[in-house]
């Protein structure tokens, strides 16, 4: 009896608290610390700290200036085995759950390791603080007991490497911050959890085909600030070589520096003729019955679109008036047929130019595609006469001539995107005439789907080489194969693609087509997948690896200026900019905006008659109050990819909520984009030019000179200034910064009054200052 209970009492003291090492003490910041020496301090030095750990419940303590705190929730008592301990390190087994654990002091941080012996997937830490701030997207700021976030991270289960722009949760305690910066960024989850108060926890999946069982974390101590935790995230990541600037992206192609100072502007210009180029009281005696009879042909393959158009070309000879609806639909039914290789028939198509001959007898099948719509524009004229204009003059309301009245109205600086590459086909002068400007243009690219039928609206996601289809597509664990966007198709496998994108790229940028800049979908979003496929497994990080070898192709060989989708840092390397960081998609779940049309929270429909710009992404609609207070409210805003990345990275809004999207929040975000120096980012043809162009002008008259020179430096410092959190300032180098007025009340800031519901600009003794909109 006596021994059984001399062993109780020491296997009881092996498993007691194991007190780990300290580490060194940070320099704090005084009232008139200057920002930078405050995140080269932050940066440097680190907080003395102990640790304890309980191998049963793994719950992992901290001890900072006798304050002592928990790192993580104590899971339920396991049985330990291997427990081994010095004066840096212990490290013990959990036999049940077949996984090896190591938690040791390096340095300024401890480096917690665990280890998978035939475990599928294990979870820890499970943490629990006051407030948390996370990086997801740009950064928030999360209050534990705020019911709101409660609500609407309840349940939730994240992937890390998509919903974290970077690779770090940290915990706010009642006198200091735990950082947690995780190694292995692949396959994690976090699952949120409110009971009394929001709390978290970080699960790994261990995946059958990757041989790497590990993952863990670096623990450190910091200031309960955002400056503070991005300066160590920072830190590492120069250490690890892994923070380019835009200076050093700009010396291999000078073309980055086009995006200093530049707004970022979607065009929709995707059709061959518009509204303004038709006449149309003459059209209806330009449609002779050959020709009508030869197009519906063609437009039976557009599905319920083609037949509207077919409908309304018979029914307009009857009218002597042409309704909008009508309009639509026929010049729907035009450009699709535009784009057919089938479009030329010699039996309707007589009296043709000289050009147009020439590009006949050229073959249609030996055609580019600029040279193949510029041969239906001609044969299409042939026919309407002096129903339409000049083929040269096509489309350019919503392309050339918008061109000239943005850049008459200012704007020297742009990045300009379009829908797909069919825009730049349609009429490459546009794209020669936004070089001329000094704008960036690029194309909309993906690689994500492949579809087995091929759709002329989705072009992206057609492939000459048909076999990726069947043997390059991902599978899952089960056996299924992965839907590919909106259910559509398949997932294409990156490792598999580059030669499909070599291809792509070699056939756009024939014909002179000067794109300067190039948008990749999704590669920069952190989407990565297993692939069980026999012929061609992948693990999550070979997929990610892949998604950056074919942007830095694109890059390199064909020096592109590259973006893509949100912008993780794991691409940040690679990209000069990505859209999606700063707003990101919001809530794809909710009906509401999605589904339901008679709710005054939809969002739209991807589709458009004509071109035009899709519900989608120009119609304006309120915001819910729980989405309001999670995506927009500056109270919960933290800037802290901006601090690390700013003088890297440039980011902005996603493509779905540009700045005019949101009624009621455009001068919050106007606000926004001056603080946090962010493009903002527009839908634009030449009608929503005309309703908003005072709007947006007004913003950039301020916007465009400060972003020019914020952006070549680090943000240096945030603060935030008031009780309410809506006055803040931010840092740029030295001596640029802007305070911001969310509020409706003035602020007083060094003897300056900050009007309510502005910016101000402060850049040595010179001070600017924009004032939001009303709404």
């Amino acid at each position: 009896m006596k021994k059984k209970s001399m062993v109780f009492i020491m296997l009881t003291l092996m498993l007691q608290m194991v007190t780990g090492c300290e580490s060194e003490q940070p320099i704090q910041q005084s009232a008139g610390d200057n920002d930078s020496n405050r995140v080269q301090a932050i940066a440097n030095k680190q907080p003395v700290f102990s640790f304890d750990v309980n191998p049963e419940t793994f719950e992992l303590f901290i001890e900072k200036d006798g304050v002592k705190e928990s790192a993580s929730v104590p899971m339920s008592k396991r049985t330990v085995t291997n427990l081994h301990k010095d004066a840096k390190e212990i490290s013990w087994s959990y036999p049940d759950d077949q996984m090896n654990i190591s938690v040791k002091q390096e340095g300024d941080h401890l480096q917690i390791n665990l280890t998978s012996t035939g475990a599928d997937a294990f979870t820890w830490p499970h943490v629990s603080g006051n407030s948390y701030m996370l990086p997801l997207g740009e950064g928030k700021w999360i209050p534990a007991a705020d019911k709101d976030w409660q609500a609407f991270l309840n349940e939730e289960s994240l992937s890390f490497s998509e919903s974290f722009s970077m690779r770090f949760f940290a915990i706010n305690k009642n006198k200091y911050a735990l950082l947690y910066i995780v190694d292995n960024m692949f396959n994690n989850t976090v699952d949120f959890k409110s009971d009394s108060a929001l709390s978290f926890s970080f699960s790994h999946e261990f995946p059958s085909i990757n041989p790497d069982k590990t993952y863990g974390f670096r623990l450190y101590v910091t200031d309960n600030d955002p400056v503070s935790v991005a300066g160590v995230y920072k830190r590492m990541i120069q250490e690890q070589g892994g923070l380019t600037t835009l200076m050093q992206k700009a010396a291999a192609n000078q073309e980055v520096e086009k995006l200093y100072g530049a707004p970022h502007f979607y065009l929709w210009n995707k059709t061959f003729l518009t509204d303004a180029d038709v006449k149309w009281g003459m059209l209806k005696n330009k449609l002779n019955d050959r020709f009508v009879n030869w197009l519906e042909q063609l437009l039976v393959q557009n599905g319920e679109d083609g037949a509207e158009s077919m409908k309304q070309f018979r029914e307009i000879k009857k009218q002597d008036y042409v309704a909008p609806f009508q309009k639509k639909a026929i010049l729907s039914g035009f450009n699709y047929a535009l784009r057919s290789r089938d479009f030329y028939n010699p039996a309707v198509f007589t009296g043709m130019d000289e050009q147009t001959t020439a590009l006949l007898q050229k073959g249609i099948n030996e055609l580019t595609e600029v040279e193949l719509y510029d041969l239906n524009k001609r044969l299409l004229k042939s026919v309407l006469q002096d129903a339409v204009p000049a083929v040269e003059r096509w489309g350019d309301a919503d392309s050339t001539e918008l061109l000239k009245q943005m850049k008459m109205a200012g704007v020297e600086h742009a990045w300009i995107g379009l829908p797909d590459w069919t825009a730049a086909f349609m009429k490459p002068e546009f794209i020669k005439q936004a070089n001329d400007a000094g704008y960036l243009i690029a194309s909309y690219d993906s690689y994500h789907s492949i579809h087995k039928e091929e759709n002329q609206d989705w072009n992206t996601a057609i492939f000459k080489d048909k076999s990726l289809y069947e043997n390059a597509t991902i599978t899952k664990k089960n056996g299924e194969k992965k839907g590919g966007f909106l259910g559509q198709g398949r997932l294409l496998n990156p490792t598999l693609s580059l030669p499909s994108v070599k291809q792509r790229m070699d056939e756009l940028l024939t014909g002179g087509v000067a794109f300067n800049s190039w948008f990749i979908d999704v590669d920069a979003a952190g989407e990565f997948h297993d692939d069980y496929s026999a012929a061609h497994q992948t693990t999550e990080k070979e997929d990610m690896q892949a998604k950056l070898e074919r942007m830095n192709y694109i890059r390199d060989e064909k020096n592109m200026v590259i973006g893509s989708e949100t912008g993780n840092d794991y691409a940040s390397s690679s990209i000069a900019f990505a859209h999606g960081i700063e707003t990101p998609v919001i809530k794809w779940a909710d009906e509401d905006m999605r589904k339901n049309k008679t709710s005054p929270y939809y969002i739209g429909g991807y589709w458009s008659p004509a071109g035009e710009i899709p519900e989608r992404y120009a119609k304006e609609v309120p915001i819910k109050p729980l989405y309001r207070h999670v995506y927009i409210d500056p109270a919960y805003s933290l800037p802290l990819f901006k601090l690390v990345y700013n003088n890297s990275v440039i980011t902005s809004h996603h493509w779905e909520w540009d700045s005019l999207k949101i009624k009621g929040e455009v001068g919050t975000r106007m606000l926004s984009e001056l603080l946090y120096n962010v493009p903002p980012l527009y839908h634009l043809d030449s009608k929503r030019w005309e309703e908003n162009q005072q709007t947006i002008m007004n913003h950039l008259k301020v916007w465009s000179p400060f972003h020019q020179k914020a952006v070549q430096r680090e943000m240096t410092g945030f603060t935030v200034l008031t009780k309410d959190r809506l006055v803040q300032r931010t840092s740029y180098g030295d001596d640029l910064q802007v305070i911001a007025n969310f509020s409706t009340e003035d602020y007083n800031y060094e003897n300056q009054v900050v009007k309510a519901r502005s910016a101000m600009i402060i850049e040595g003794k010179a001070t600017q200052t924009f004032v939001a909109p009303a709404e």
